[in-house]
């Protein structure tokens, strides 16, 4: 449900917006994107909601992308820092995402990605059929490229992966352990899996697999 401030902020003229951050793992910071949040807020939009998600951007069922998909309102715009951060799906599955949020009357504000709907909207006849194709394609593209890139940096790890394994030098992924050691801290003095997730800085999966790895190895 839009809040006073929000149709206040419609009223006087404002876009309102909703900002989505995501970074693809539990190792990786938010805060770098969050000066997305004042770079809105300058150019004029009313910020009606933050998401904030740890989580591969290869999958589709992300719990804050499909938590902002259903608070958008009609005339809304979707803001984040790349197209990759909204999705690394196929592009086939992307495109879904991406019409799923026009379903809701709302567009995406990504930088890198051309918004022409402005002027399409107001365009006739020939014209308008051109900027809405070339809205597409752009779209498409950009949507395609972060496929591509997602694949590419799979591709290297695994060649990564291969190349210590036979040199003798791989280890595996390093355990987080500061973040590990605050998860038990928080969870120990009776903080909930959300509010944990929430302040440790993390996804709520890596609570529940510190917490039962922590149930496992103390003594019974």
């Amino acid at each position: 449900m839009r809040t006073p401030a929000a149709h206040q902020a419609q009223g006087v003229g404002f876009k309102v917006a909703r900002i989505y951050l995501r970074v693809s793992t539990d190792e990786q910071d938010l805060n770098r994107q969050t000066a997305i949040v004042d770079s809105t807020r300058a150019a004029g939009c009313y910020v009606a909601g933050i998401y904030r998600e740890k989580a591969s951007g290869a999958r589709a069922d992300r719990p804050e992308l499909l938590r902002m998909i259903d608070d958008l309102q009609p005339g809304e715009i979707v803001v984040a820092e790349k197209i990759d951060r909204i999705s690394r799906l196929p592009l086939a599955e992307a495109e879904r995402l991406v019409a799923s949020i026009r379903a809701k009357g709302a567009r995406l504000a990504v930088p890198g990605v051309v918004d022409l709907s402005d002027l399409a909207a107001e365009a006739q006849g020939v014209a308008k059929i051109v900027l809405e194709s070339l809205q597409e394609l752009l779209l498409r593209l950009a949507l395609q490229m972060a496929r591509d890139d997602y694949e590419d940096r799979r591709e290297r790890q695994r060649q990564g992966v291969a190349l210590a394994k036979e040199a003798g030098r791989y280890t595996g992924r390093q355990a987080d352990t500061a973040t590990h050691e605050r998860i038990i801290a928080l969870r120990t003095a009776g903080h909930s899996i959300p509010d944990t997730a929430r302040l440790a800085g993390c996804s709520e999966s890596q609570v529940k697999r510190v917490w039962s790895m922590r149930a496992t190895a103390s003594p019974a």
